[in-house]
């Protein structure tokens, strides 16, 4: 099996709920367009502004379902509130590095923390069960149209 995209989820508003999307336009420098970090309305745009933190978060499919069996929990991958839902690829070996999802460019940057904010829509378990765990910050290197179902490849 191949590494792909899963899903793909953005919100306009901050605090609203993600909603999934068939395909998404990541802008270099700037994020997925439409997305609340893009226009400045997320949570943390202003702790994140001048850094490239904002620009895309992906979290693996594998781990969502970990923490879903692990609390009987039937989340969603949305309530995660990462942009990207990937499956068959450990983004934590991707700090550092670059990787492409179709002919998008991407450096991951650092690890996506579980936070406060998410924890309050979650529960508290979200910070020990997905720490190390909750996802990757990525730069766009590159930007163009993503889609669900498109490879990850890596390292670039």
């Amino acid at each position: 099996m191949h590494a792909h995209v899963v899903g793909i989820y953005t919100t306009s508003a901050r605090e609203a709920p993600l909603r999934e999307v068939g395909e998404a336009r990541l802008e270099a420098g700037r994020g997925l367009v439409g997305d609340r970090y893009y226009l400045g309305q997320g949570t943390f745009s202003e702790r994140l502004k001048g850094t490239h933190d904002a620009e895309l978060t992906l979290i693996e499919h594998e781990e969502i379902a970990r923490f879903n069996e692990a609390e009987d929990s039937p989340r969603t991958p949305g309530e995660f509130r990462r942009n990207i839902v990937t499956e068959g690829i450990r983004l934590n070996d991707l700090v550092g590095r670059r990787f492409a999802i179709g002919d998008v460019e991407l450096e991951g940057l650092r690890l996506c923390e579980p936070c406060a904010y998410l924890a309050s829509l979650i529960g508290d378990d979200v910070l020990e069960r997905l720490v190390h765990r909750a996802g990757l910050r990525a730069r766009i290197v590159t930007g163009g149209t993503i889609r669900a179902g498109d490879v990850i490849t890596e390292p670039l």
